[in-house]
């Protein structure tokens, strides 16, 4: 099993206002190799309803850079403001093998974030 990232995403409605819709995801990052893994940095498209698109790209993940064991996961939670109340996030992280130099990048499938019952 290679890297394997989970998401989970959930409306924040207490910190959204009129024009901005504001969102939580909740990242499982699972290490399913025979080797330790530094999560060195991320890329996120966003883009929301209108097809407005960002790119965020930077150093690891909330301020961290973690190693993750083999057989070992990392989790974390992150935020994302949309003009619009759906829109979507895709990306990828950029990992290394801290005992052999390899580096590669796992892409991180499309996922939806939506206010509840605005899609049928």
């Amino acid at each position: 099993m290679p890297i394997n990232i989970r998401v989970s995403t959930h409306y924040l409605p207490q910190q959204s206002r009129d024009g901005l819709w504001v969102f939580a995801y909740d990242i499982m990052v699972i290490n399913g190799t025979s080797e330790a893994v530094q999560l060195l940095d991320r890329h996120w498209k966003i883009t929301d309803a209108e097809g407005h698109t960002e790119d965020v790209r930077g150093p690891g993940v909330v301020g961290q850079q973690p190693v993750i064991a083999p057989g070992e996961h990392f989790t974390y939670q992150s935020g994302c403001p949309l003009r619009t109340p759906v829109g979507v996030m895709q990306g990828s992280y950029g990992f290394i093998e801290p005992d052999t130099g390899r580096r590669f990048r796992v892409t991180i499938a499309p996922f939806r974030l939506a206010m509840p019952g605005i899609l049928n």
